[in-house]
């Protein structure tokens, strides 16, 4: 029994331990949270280290199961990245992962970091090589992928969307697309340029994809490639988008810029699908081989968008699921019943019937009560255990789709929101435009009544057009079948001068080569009579020494038998002698045949070339009657061309001449400028016409130029009519109608002149000087109308400014001595309120007349500047007559000036003395401020803006101003002193003495309204003929209208 107990005792107690854990549960979830960090923290610090190894798949799994990037920054903040670039490197890696799949908390957490990347980004730039150059190229690329994802909410941080999301980003507007494209437009070109880098920074000439080097620096490629894909797709689709909304001009720079980033992401796809560390890990896809073609909309359909494949991961060391701490077995759970019974044997013996000690056994004794109660609480706490180990998977499948769910609703919720915002809107729009349409649709009903005798008008006057529109295409229909015939000829004349020049080019080559040959047989001839002549020779030698040879021969038997021997070798020179004669003879007879044969040969080609001569002189007979028919043709046709064409400059220049009866021609209006520019081309234009009828009078193939001559000739005269009749309605009517006839005896003169042309017999007569004579005077006319501003020479401009300036300038101290002595002698003579209202009056004009001397001198400064800056080589005066305008307005303002300043002084002596009127100086004093106002807009208009003088003259004109005001101001105040003074007294007057008086004054207010009215009514009239006045004089052009 004490061994029971003490085998009791030994059995661990679970049940205190079990309540203890369910006790405790309260802190449960800090406790995970805590050791959940933890591990974050060692996989992060696992994953970032040191070591030139790619970071391992499972330590960025576990990081990105952040909701948000506080841990990861507080655990990265503590590594020396800046001090190390290969902890940089991995640092970036695991971030741009992170970016790419972890929780969209992660950005909006990670923007306040941007600046301390950006200058680690500028740091690391400073190496040129090595992981460094890398580190600052990928920084960049996180920086731009931060603000691309802050800038397009919508899109999520591994770029997945559909076409519908793609759509709903750019908010269907044009602008939101192409805003988006430039800005994926630089997001890719920074992934390019990181995928550049990192392949130039590798020896590709060893499989360094294999080593622990080179795949640290290939592994971050993995996340470009994936971006890579979704960006290419989506800016092929908003190019599309694009080119369907705006011009191809427009999206010139997005294409060049897609072409290039596509040859280069072509490339780079390429390049790394052969790598072997990527035909493990990715499927990378390749482009097509020419880029999309955006200009043609079909093309949409042709384009796959590229999908990257990450295969399923094999089973490596990296790979291997790696149990941890918390996923061990509890070791504090008691063991079955049977491991408490082995423990019992092991300490008593085994549990066999045939132990003696086996005390169950022997005494049939069963386990008591306390020994089941433990067995079931074990078997009880085991069950419940594996229970709650499947209610907490459970759980968490039902959280996790419960997420999903939300998420899913949440989505479908900001949809709707979405949704209804956009209905809401379009409501609104819907009701704003069907307010519209129901105004457009009064105001449709109000103008229908109109518009009906507005295309009543429009009728009319669609009929004249198209009168005139006909007669135009007419003029132009003729004047196009007048070229063709002209073109005809000149080419029909072209291919029978080239004929001509053929015919002649062989007949001389004949000739030649007939020369030639007859020279050829004449020295080959001479040649063999030589040659015969010497062999003749030759056979009279031959025979001469052969009988000489007979003589001394002779003589040599006869005189001694010593000879015999010279007789022998005499003999066999005989012999050869012989041969030589018999093959000279032979030559001679062959000679003789070949003499004859070339004399057959030269007969028969005499007779050849005898009779090639003959048939090229009847081909070049035929030719010259051929061109004689074509030369009398052309003429017929060039004098037809050139009737057609003085026809139809009759007809224009009668179209001008009825002009000028049109009633709508009064409206139209030019200058005399304008009329005497087209004078002077009309004049021109006579002599070259002139000329053109003499060339073709001496040389009838000069046609051409006359028919040009004549139109030309024809639109001028029509033109200087027209230009005529209109300078004639804005002069007064004796002038007008001196113009008028002027152009009519012009337009007689021209029609005369015309017709003189059209007779082959008057052609060469034909007089000009008469048409010369009415031009001249519709010249005259003309010069008589021009402005008198216009009538100064060119060279008297620059003298005329500086006279002006310094006659403004005599005027403005001549006004101001003036007011000084008014000033003095008022003091001398008036006294109390009126000397007051003298003093402050004269003293507010002398403040004007100096602010009006600062600005003079101010001005001349000014346009010294101009001059000195714009005239370059030329000389002063050159540079005011190549700105006549300019100069003339310059001119103008400062008359303005100096005549303002006398006329002041003038109104302020008749107020001082008292007989002036108050009004007088204000209205002075206007009219200095309006001509300063001029004077610095005619110095402004040239002047550079940021000249120091531009600036002391708009200062200069703000003081005058003030001044201006100034006068004004004492004006009016002396005019209310003074009307104070003169208080009316009504007090001695009756009542019918008031009532007369009060009539009296009703009459004079009637009167003096209406004098207002009528003095209004002038006013404007004069403001118009100033207006008019002011721009003849500075040489305002006015076109036909």
């Amino acid at each position: 029994m004490d061994r029971v107990k003490s085998s009791i005792q030994q059995v661990p107690n679970t049940i205190p331990k079990v309540l203890s854990r369910r006790a405790g549960g309260a802190n449960s979830l800090e406790v995970e949270k805590e050791n959940f960090e933890r591990s974050q923290a060692v996989s992060i610090n696992k994953a970032i280290n040191t070591q030139e190894v790619a970071v391992k798949e499972k330590h960025a799994r576990n990081i990105l199961l952040f909701k948000g990037a506080h841990t990861f920054w507080a655990a990265v903040n503590r590594l020396p990245l800046s001090s190390n670039a290969v902890l940089c490197w991995k640092f970036c890696h695991v971030f741009h992962k992170l970016l790419r799949d972890g929780h969209p908390n992660v950005i909006k957490d990670s923007v306040r970091n941007k600046a301390d990347l950006n200058d680690m980004s500028r740091m690391w730039g400073h190496l040129s090589e090595g992981y460094g150059k890398l580190c600052s190229i990928y920084l960049k690329l996180l920086i731009t992928k931060m603000e691309f994802h802050i800038k397009n909410p919508r899109f999520p941080g591994n770029l997945q969307m559909s076409n519908r999301q793609l759509e709903e980003a750019g908010e269907n507007d044009v602008n939101n697309f192409f805003q988006l494209t430039v800005e994926m437009f630089d997001y890719l070109e920074c992934e390019l340029n990181l995928f550049l880098g990192v392949f130039s920074s590798l020896d590709m000439s060893r499989s360094v994809s294999v080593t622990a080097a080179g795949q640290c620096r290939l592994a971050p490629l993995i996340q470009v490639i994936l971006d890579c894909s979704h960006l290419y797709d989506y800016t092929v689709k908003l190019l599309f988008k694009l080119h369907s909304c705006l011009p191809a001009d427009t999206l010139q720079g997005h294409r060049d810029r897609f072409q290039e980033q596509f040859k280069k992401l072509k490339s780079l796809f390429y390049r790394s699908s052969n790598l072997q560390y990527f035909k493990r890990l990715i499927q990378i896809p390749q482009l097509p081989e020419n880029p999309p073609n955006f200009l043609r909309a079909s093309a949409l359909s042709e384009h796959i968008s590229p999908v990257v494949v990450i295969p399923a991961e094999a089973s490596s060391p990296e790979s291997e699921h790696v149990v941890e701490t918390d996923d061990l077995v509890d070791t504090d759970v008691p063991p079955l019943p049977s491991a408490v019974e082995s423990r019992f044997d092991d300490l008593f013996g085994t549990s066999a019937a045939t132990d003696p000690f086996n005390f169950n056994s022997q005494n049939g004794m069963r386990k008591d009560d306390k020994d089941r109660l433990i067995e079931q609480l074990t078997a009880e706490l085991q069950a419940l255990k594996e229970e709650l180990e499947s209610f907490r998977l459970e759980s968490g499948r039902l959280c996790q789709a419960l997420r999903g769910r939300v998420s899913e609703l949440e989505a479908e919720l900001a949809e709707q929101s979405h949704l209804k915002q956009q209905a809401l809107g379009e409501s609104e729009f819907l009701k704003v435009e069907l307010d519209d349409l129901r105004r457009v649709k009064e105001d449709t009903e109000k103008e229908q009544r109109s518009l009906t005798e507005i295309e009543r008008k429009a009728q009319a006057n669609e009929q004249r057009y198209t009168k005139l529109k006909e007669k135009y295409t007419e003029l132009v229909q003729s004047h196009a079948d007048l070229l063709r015939k002209n073109a005809e000829v000149t080419r029909q004349m072209t291919v029978a001068r080239a004929a001509q020049d053929e015919v002649e080019n062989v007949k001389r080559e004949m000739q030649e080569k007939l020369k030639t040959a007859q020279e050829a047989a004449n020295q080959q001839e001479r040649s063999q009579a030589e040659q015969l002549q010497a062999l003749q020779a030759d056979l009279v030698t031959s025979r001469t020494e052969l009988e000489s040879l007979k003589t001394s021969m002779a003589s040599s038997q006869k005189s001694s038998e010593e000879l015999s021997v010279q007789v022998d070798a005499l003999g066999l020179e005989k012999v050869g002698l012989v041969e030589r004669v018999s093959q000279k003879e032979v030559e001679l007879a062959g000679l003789g045949e070949e003499l004859e044969r070339l004399q057959s040969s030269l007969a028969t080609e005499r007779e050849s070339g005898r009779k090639a001569a003959e048939a090229l002189q009847n081909q070049l007979n035929e030719k010259e009657s051929r061109e004689q028919a074509l030369e009398s043709e052309l003429e017929a046709m060039r004098w037809a061309a050139l009737r057609a064409a003085l026809e139809e400059a009759e007809k224009i220049v009668q179209d001008s001449l009825t002009q000028l009866d049109e009633p709508a021609h009064i409206s139209c209006t030019s200058s005399a400028d304008y009329l005497m520019s087209r004078c002077q081309a009309a004049l021109d234009c006579v002599d070259r016409l002139q000329l053109a009828r003499d060339s073709f009078v001496s040389n009838n193939a000069g046609v051409a130029e006359l028919v040009r001559a004549v139109a030309q000739f024809a639109h001028l005269v029509g033109d200087t009519i027209v230009q005529g009749s209109a300078t004639a309605h804005m002069v007064p009517v004796d002038q007008a109608d001196a113009l008028t006839s002027s152009v009519k005896a012009c337009g007689a003169e021209a029609m005369a002149l015309l017709s003189q042309l059209k007779e082959q017999g008057t052609l060469g007569t034909a007089e000009s000087s008469r048409l010369k004579t009415a031009l001249e005077g519709v010249l005259a006319t003309a010069e008589k109308l021009r402005p008198r501003g216009l009538e100064l020479q060119q060279g008297e401009l620059g003298d005329l400014v500086e006279q002006e300036m310094a006659a403004t300038s005599a005027a403005v101290e001549s006004a101001a001595a003036r007011i000084e002595e008014m000033l003095n002698k008022s003091r001398a003579v008036d006294t109390g309120v009126k000397m007051e209202v003298n003093e402050r009056i004269l003293a507010s004009c002398t403040e004007l007349m100096q602010a009006i001397k600062v600005l003079i001198l101010a001005s001349k400064d000014l346009q010294r500047d101009i001059v000195e800056s714009g005239r370059g080589a030329a000389s002063i005066k050159e540079f005011y007559a190549k700105n006549s305008r300019w100069t003339e307005g310059l001119i103008s303002a400062s008359k303005a000036v100096g005549w303002g300043a006398t006329v002041m002084v003038d109104a302020a002596d008749l107020v001082v003395q008292g007989k002036g009127k108050f009004e007088e100086l204000m209205v002075c004093s206007h009219e200095i401020a309006a001509s300063t106002a001029q004077l610095v807009a005619a110095s402004k208009v040239k002047s550079d803006k940021d000249s120091p003088n531009l600036a002391r003259l708009q200062q200069a004109s703000r003081g005058v101003t003030q001044a201006t005001a100034g006068v004004v101001a004492s004006t009016k105040s002396g005019k209310s002193q003074i009307e104070e003074t003169d208080t009316m007294d009504f007090s001695s007057m009756t009542l019918t003495q008031i009532k007369r008086q009060e009539m009296d004054s009703q009459v004079r207010v009637l009167e003096l309204e209406t004098w207002l009215q009528k003095e209004r009514e002038r006013l404007g009239e004069l403001r118009k003929k100033h207006y008019e006045l002011a721009g003849v004089t500075s040489g305002w052009t006015c076109d036909v209208y």
